[in-house]
């Protein structure tokens, strides 16, 4: 007789043959530059906590205000009865931060693609072209849509010439989606030749800034700010679950923008408000960056600081142009292999591997933080130094 979920069992043995199943940590702390795991401490460097605030005390602080004066669920989509006077605060706040016209907050990054690309590209003449590293969130929110979809080459702008050419007569919308940064490499999207490009052949500009916010720009103002290309990118996509340390997405652009987007989106019509913890912590987020950029400046001399570090040791860490520090290991094995001999040294850093990299590819993806200090970053290095020799990684 069949068994119609057999194939979860032969899935998953299969991942685990092929080096691709992995161990999910538990953290027992706060997060930080160090992190508790089984009793045990851990420099953690694989966490998206780019400016160490998702435990700074004025986020908590504000976080008990807020609950304490709003309660803590919407209770209700935007649409009907969620929205709330923070939610509108904190749109404000981060539309001024960005220098855009309008924002929209939404539940999750992610979630913030899935209501951008499908609301504006619903016909089958429509096509979308995006970068073949594009985020697992833009794939999918591009597979919600009717669209036919053209992939240009990574950040190749003759490929993506190309492609605008060949399409050029096209009856349908064109848009263009890129990540800012893409975060396996941690390299920054062309965005100024990208625009021109699309300036030129009258297609909509969306770049997700996820690994952007809060990294790039004057103070972490992103992608956008950081090429001054402010009035010719026409949709902003970006994360408040890293550099911002909290969780929720933004939409940011031209108020007609943000007004058919709140109108039409499915994510905001069928799906619960952002919670007022969430705003509450967020609008502490972008007020203390908003104030001062130490945190934004202690990231990059960190970054600097850890890339030089690993490549003195002789590891390969890519062509990585932000904080984002990949250690390319090559095998999946090979990678996990060094990320449970780091772990056992007292380094949190996990591998990461096909499907989320191409394959031979494989890598540990450090990730460091503004909370770290040099005496932090250097011990991880000697510990990864170690890990290396005893592997024939580096000699």
């Amino acid at each position: 007789m069949a068994v119609p979920m057999r194939f979860l069992t032969e899935d998953l043995e299969a991942m685990k043959e092929a080096g691709l199943y992995g161990t999910i940590r538990t953290i027992e702390s706060p997060q930080g530059a160090w992190v508790k795991i089984d009793g045990k401490d851990y420099i953690n460097l694989c966490s998206n906590n780019y400016l160490g605030l998702c435990n700074d005390p004025r986020l908590v602080s504000k976080v008990k205000e807020y609950v304490d004066k709003y309660g803590v669920g919407p209770g209700a989509v935007r649409t009907i009865a969620g929205t709330m006077t923070p939610h509108i605060e904190l749109e404000r706040k981060l539309a001024e931060f960005k220098g855009a016209e309008a924002a929209l907050v939404l539940q999750s990054g992610f979630c913030a693609n899935l209501a951008v690309i499908p609301t504006l590209l619903s016909s089958q003449d429509d096509i979308i072209y995006s970068d073949s590293l594009n985020h697992a969130s833009i794939i999918d929110a591009c597979r919600l849509t009717k669209a036919r979809v053209v992939r240009y080459e990574h950040s190749n702008l003759d490929d993506l010439k190309a492609r605008l050419e060949e399409n050029k007569e096209t009856k349908g919308k064109q848009m263009l989606v890129t990540d800012g940064v893409f975060s396996m490499d941690g390299d920054i999207a062309k965005l100024p030749e990208i625009v021109d490009l699309c300036e030129e052949y009258g297609v909509i500009v969306a770049v997700d800034d996820a690994h952007g916010e809060g990294v790039l720009g004057r103070g972490g103002r992103g992608i956008v700010d950081h090429f001054n290309l402010h009035g010719r990118v026409d949709v902003e996509v970006g994360t408040l679950s890293k550099a911002f340390g909290v969780m929720g997405g933004v939409v940011a652009g031209s108020k007609v923008l943000i007004d058919y987007i709140r109108q039409k989106a499915r994510p905001n019509l069928f799906s619960s408000a952002l919670t007022i913890p969430d705003v509450a912590a967020n609008l502490a987020s972008v007020e203390l960056l908003t104030e001062s950029e130490d945190r934004y400046n202690k990231l990059w001399s960190n970054g600097k600081f850890l890339k030089k570090e690993l490549k003195a040791a002789g590891f390969d860490t890519g062509n990585s142009e932000t904080p984002i520090t990949p250690v390319i290991i090559g095998e999946a094995q090979d990678a996990k292999d060094f990320s449970a001999k780091l772990f056992e040294k007292g380094v949190f850093a996990t591998a990461i591997a096909y499907p989320t990299v191409p394959r031979g590819t494989a890598r540990i993806r450090c990730m460091v933080s503004a909370a770290h200090s040099e005496d932090d970053l250097s011990r991880a290095v000697e510990i990864f130094r170690e890990v290396g020799k005893e592997m024939g990684i580096i000699s």
